[in-house]
Formats: structure tokens, sequence, C-alpha cells
């Protein structure tokens, strides 16, 4: 099994909306925050070489959209997808799999192009894989979230034919996150607080196990339990999910890859007397 971190640029969101009740006076110190309150995020995707399969996960935000679009997320160090997976040596037809772990523009943006005024699929070879519940809520959205999930980014996978629903078993209250297999060295927890039935690629390799965190920790700076997004639909289950799955982390030595973090790329977690907080961060090539 080969890892790969894909970074296919930088975009600004809002500081409050990033980090809901929690004051900006203690926010600021470790994601500083603009003159317009804006703070720096990382559009990060993550390839994974298992076997015969090349899959990736989520896709960042694309570039199709168009200027007044953009100018709300401000992109910057922006680098086109398959330019990125061509500096790891990947062509956009070995994708053999694409994994979503929910349907919000900045996750699935890059999953479809823009050819000649057409929306076609980027990845003509593969499969993309969906959870069958995050795709009903995006073809029939809540107001609060139906900014996040663009017709043009998600209709073209349907009508390409390589869409690929992932059904989730009844969800069953335990101490531990739901968790369904994907392939023989990929699972995927499931969470809700976010976007229903978001999911979170954990991937075994070697004595390693690495978990892709999507929205349920954007950044480090989300891993004290109060810190949660203004954008999460569920705060409360978000605040749960979060408590169960940052113990068993520790507990177990995962290492964290983060989606969104501008400037830690992974890390483990440590006990502090403040309660489990990031250790030392590192990149992903540093340990695969």
């Amino acid at each position: 099994m080969q890892l790969y971190s894909v970074e296919t640029g930088k975009f600004k969101l809002d500081g409050g909306a990033m980090f809901g009740v929690v004051p900006k006076s203690i926010w600021n110190k470790t994601n500083p925050a603009d003159e317009n309150n804006l703070c720096t995020w990382a559009l990060r995707c993550l390839v994974i070489k298992e076997g015969a399969r090349t899959i990736l996960i989520d896709t960042g935000m694309g570039d199709k959209q168009d200027a007044k679009f953009f100018s709300h997320y401000q992109p910057h160090e922006t680098i086109a997808l398959p330019e990125a997976l061509q500096k790891i040596n990947i062509g956009v037809e070995e994708i053999t799999d694409v994994l979503l772990t929910h349907l919000h523009f900045d996750h699935v943006g890059g999953a479809i192009t823009k050819l000649n005024d057409k929306l076609v699929t980027s990845f003509p070879n593969a499969t993309y894989w969906v959870g069958e519940t995050q795709w009903n809520l995006a073809l029939h959205p809540n107001r609060r979230e139906k900014a996040s999930f663009l017709t043009e980014n998600i209709m073209p996978i349907k009508e390409s034919g390589q869409l690929k629903l992932i059904i989730l078993p009844p969800f069953q209250s335990s101490t531990s996150l739901q968790e369904i297999k994907f392939t023989e060295a990929i699972s995927c927890l499931v969470v809700h607080g976010h976007t229903e039935a978001m999911l979170l690629p954990k991937i075994k390799m070697g004595n390693e196990t690495i978990v892709y965190m999507a929205d349920l920790l954007p950044s480090t700076g989300h891993i004290p339990l109060p810190y949660v997004m203004g954008y999460d639909m569920q705060p409360l289950i978000t605040l749960e999910e979060k408590e169960k799955f940052l113990t068993t982390a520790h507990k177990e030595n995962y290492i964290l890859f983060f989606e969104h973090d501008a400037v830690n790329e992974c890390c483990r977690l440590i006990e502090t007397e403040k309660g489990i907080r990031a250790g030392a961060s590192f990149s992903l090539k540093e340990i695969v």
C-alpha cells in the first residue's frame, strides 16, 4: 500500500463560523483571521494505492464555478486536481475509485469538470462512492444546508453511470462510532453531527492506523471538545462523536490526517491536564 497527500490549494472561511461558540480571542491565537475575520484553510485530498486500485478521497473545490461564487471563498495557491495528481505521477485515468466523505462543495467540487460547456466526471474510469444517506440528503437538502450542495457537483456523477451508493446498516448507539468496511485495509467511520452520515476513511497500513478527518476535525484547532463548527447541523452530536473518536484514537495511537488544516497535515494525540490534545504535527511523507 502507498499513500500520497494531494494539495489543491487554500481558501478562506469566516473564523466565527468555523469555531462556533468559542470566542475569537481564543481561536485567533491558533488560526489567525484577516481584517475580514476570514481564516485560511487547506483543500487536501488523499490517494491510496492498494493492490490494483488507486483510490482518491475527496476532490477539493474544483474550478468550474464563476467568479462571484469564488469571491466568497477567496481560493489561492490553487492547483487543478489533475495537475496535483501529476506531481505524484498519477493520471486521472488511473483513478479507479473516488470515495467522497460527503457532498459539500469543498469536498466534491473537483469530482466534476466543465469541458466545452459540458459537465463531465473528472475521472472517467473511476467508480464514485457516496453514502446513500448523504446522497439522498444532497438531493433533498434541509434549508440550512442547501447552499453547500450544488447540483452541478452531484447530478453529473449519477448521469455518468459511475455512481455507486454505499448502503449503511441501521445505526446502533454504542460507546464507539459506527464502522463499515470499504476494502481489505480501508474502513469508514460514520458520523452525523456535521452532516448526515459523513464518512471518515480509516486506513490500516502495517502497524499504523491513519484516519482522514474530513469535517469532524477540520484542523488541530478543533480537537478540544467545545470547538465545534457553526456549520455543523447537529453540534451536540458532533461533540459526542468527537469524544468517542478522540478516546479511541488516543488509546490506539491513530494518525490524524487533516483535510483543512492549512499548517498541520498530520498529528497524533496526547493526554494533557486539559484533556486530549494534538501532539507534534508532521507530514504524511514522514511516516509512510
